[in-house]
């Protein structure tokens, strides 16, 4: 009968404990918030667009455009990711690179692609950044180096456009914390493990990123912006290692193969 009582005590504490924790909360400030960043992540996704648009030249050939997009539409698809909402654009710049934008935006870098050795690598890279945008990394980023305020008054066009050609620059060659690129990290192995793709090539990718950054000048951005490569790769492999998975290929070899070729044309 005691022991009944006490319980019956401490649910009692708990529940209102709960309560008043919860009637602390701002809700309706919450949800404006919310919805202020949802807007603005919206708007801010076409400024950067633009400006990236207009200093980088889209690469439109056929192959290249269906090639990547069956390597993301393969991960969306195995990972019940919204593929409508990612917007892939290859740029024929030779740097290694590949970055996300807010609403959906993903930029890859025609040098990304050539100094992958074999799909799986950039499957990797690709699965990374999906999980950028899909854990709301981008907007997290940018709320922390350039604050809520400059980012509304951005897309109300009281920013000025070099306050967002700058702010550019810090989605493309700028780090995220190490909390957040862990957290990309183990995602895109999820991705890659959910869609039958070996994760160790994206491993073996940031190791010579890792050894090879001093001697390759166009590693550097990619360098910049994804530091701890070595560190990284560890814990993508011990993550992955435990999984027992039969890995496919997303391309054929014979399109892998194309894809480099219509690059380099």
């Amino acid at each position: 009968m005691k022991k009944t009582f006490v319980q019956g005590i401490i649910t009692i504490l708990l529940f209102f404990g709960t309560w008043f924790t919860l009637s602390q909360i701002n809700w309706v400030k919450t949800l404006n918030i919310r919805q202020v960043t949802n807007k603005t992540e919206q708007k801010l996704g076409d400024l950067y667009w633009s400006v990236f648009k207009n200093t980088e030249k889209d690469n439109n050939n056929p192959y290249v455009v269906l090639s990547i997009d069956s390597i993301v539409t393969h991960l969306c698809k195995a990972n019940q990711i919204d593929r409508n909402y990612i917007q892939v654009h290859v740029f024929n710049n030779d740097e290694i690179n590949a970055f996300a934008l807010p609403n959906g935006h993903l930029i890859i870098y025609k040098g990304l692609i050539l100094d992958s050795d074999n799909q799986e690598e950039l499957t990797g890279v690709i699965s990374h950044e999906i999980a950028h945008i899909e854990l709301n990394h981008v907007m997290k980023k940018l709320i922390t180096e350039v604050g809520l305020s400059v980012l509304v008054s951005i897309t109300t066009g009281s920013g000025g456009s070099e306050i967002i050609k700058e702010t550019a620059k810090v989605l493309s060659s700028t780090a995220f914390d190490r909390k957040l690129e862990k957290a990309a990290d183990i995602k895109a192995v999820d991705y890659m493990l959910n869609a039958q793709v070996n994760p160790k090539p994206f491993a073996d990718f940031l190791y010579k990123l890792s050894d090879s950054n001093s001697e390759h000048p166009d590693y550097l951005q990619w360098i910049r912006s994804h530091p701890e490569s070595k560190e990284r790769a560890e814990y993508i492999l011990e993550y992955s290692n435990s999984k027992e998975i039969e890995y496919k290929h997303i391309l054929s070899d014979d399109t892998w193969s194309k894809l480099k070729e219509k690059l380099t044309e």
